[in-house]
């Protein structure tokens, strides 16, 4: 795919001459009247005194010496005979194993992969099998047999992550966290779901405790989906253009069939039209029927931790989750890609200064991970290249590729270009 974003920058050159005389007039007075640089000395009124002295002339003097000649640690400070169990012996490198990726399946279907890097902070996240392409604008959940719209829940959820769960309220949770040196973040997509947890390696049980229990029991109450809910409104009125434009690609490339939307033609975001029907009923709908019978749609992982302490850790947490094919069978439908045009036009800024762009990009199908053609698209990308005129890694950086000399190098009102 290509990305062209374009601007056009018009300068006036009457006020250009006006500003260079005005400063040839203000040098003219800055001479006559002052015989040194106003600029080195603007408060003063008379020349400076410039006196010069040899080094051999400047007589320096020895510091006192401190009585003490050792520094004594306090007891309070000293470090005990036997190493703490949280940390690992000092051994040599080529004594350790190389990291590897390994992959265990529980019983009930939960897949755990980790890699042990012997970092001192270690990564632990929980990805799930669904996404937006799985949301409905009616649904009826089976228990309650009533009807909801679970349009725009994965946003939602994304953002409840962390939040009020069965045995914690939400600002328990982050005091814990912050207690135990941890960071957390959640992220959606069309076909996955993440929560992950950044901590010190130490406290890496207790933070995973609160990772399964955010991922399993949490307790979406009203106040907090209401809260949500304005964030995902203020979002969406302050969202980048960038990120419109991929999300036009993504309707474009993948157009209504039979007068009804393709799974991955759904939008990602919330629409403001389905934002006013997503209620804390929608939360516990889609997790109904997507999460809580369905262990094979698990896959715990990590980073920075030994794979028998994070298969035990997934053995405890999720390790109970039974498999209901009937309540958790999900339909992924294929869908077909159609292409197409997307516009969105947006009202120009009431503000005189600010600078307009306008954003373009094309783009075509290619066959995914799986494709015979994944690499050569991969090198293809990086020929092309491109990115902004303004160059943030120095001079010249990314200058050889195809966008730059083809497009930014030879016409000046491009802004950037790249292939992505």
């Amino acid at each position: 795919m290509m990305n062209a974003v374009v601007r056009s920058v018009v300068r006036c050159p009457s006020r250009c001459r006006l500003r260079h005389s005005k400063g040839r007039h203000f040098a003219a007075q800055a001479q006559q009247q002052i015989p040194y640089s106003e600029n080195e000395f603007p408060d003063r009124r008379e020349a400076p005194i410039i006196s010069r002295t040899k080094a051999a002339d400047v007589v320096v003097t020895s510091k006192p010496q401190s009585n003490s000649q050792h520094r004594v640690i306090p007891s309070t400070r000293s470090i005990g005979v036997e190493r703490p169990a949280h940390i690992p012996p000092n051994v040599p490198i080529d004594s350790l194993e190389i990291p590897e990726t390994k992959i265990t399946t529980l019983s009930n279907g939960v897949r755990v992969g980790s890699m042990e890097t012997y970092s001192q902070v270690s990564t632990v996240g929980v990805l799930l099998d669904f996404g937006s392409r799985h949301e409905l604008e009616q649904y009826t959940v089976p228990s309650t047999n009533k009807t909801v719209s679970t349009a725009g829940v994965n946003h939602l959820m994304e953002l409840l992550a962390f939040n009020s769960t069965k045995n914690y309220d939400g600002t328990e949770i982050r005091n814990i966290l912050e207690t135990l040196g941890g960071a957390t973040f959640a992220q959606s997509s069309r076909e996955q779901m993440m929560y992950c947890v950044d901590v010190l390696r130490p406290n890496v049980n207790e933070a995973f405790n609160l990772l399964g229990e955010t991922v399993q029991s949490p307790i979406v109450q009203e106040i907090e989906v209401e809260e949500m809910k304005q964030v995902i409104m203020f979002q969406t009125m302050d969202m980048m253009p960038q990120v419109l434009m991929g999300e036009g690609l993504q309707l474009a490339a993948y157009g209504p069939m039979d007068g009804k939307l393709q799974q991955l033609g759904r939008p990602h975001f919330c629409t403001a039209d389905a934002l006013p029907n997503l209620t804390a009923d929608s939360v516990h709908a889609f997790r109904e029927q997507h999460l809580l019978n369905n262990p094979e749609g698990i896959v715990v992982s990590g980073s920075g931790i030994s794979h028998d302490a994070l298969v035990e850790l997934a053995e405890a947490n999720f390790g109970h989750m039974t498999s209901n094919k009937s309540d958790s069978a999900k339909t992924t439908i294929p869908s077909i890609y159609t292409g197409g045009e997307y516009r969105l036009q947006t009202e120009p800024s009431p503000h005189s200064a600010k600078e307009e762009f306008t954003h373009i990009a094309v783009a075509f199908e290619v066959g995914g991970w799986h494709s015979l053609d994944l690499v050569p698209t991969c090198v293809l990308q990086t020929l092309l290249g491109g990115g902004s005129s303004f160059s943030a890694g120095g001079p010249g950086k990314g200058m050889y590729s195809r966008l730059y000399r083809e497009i930014l190098n030879r016409h000046r009102w491009a802004e950037s270009a790249e292939a992505f």
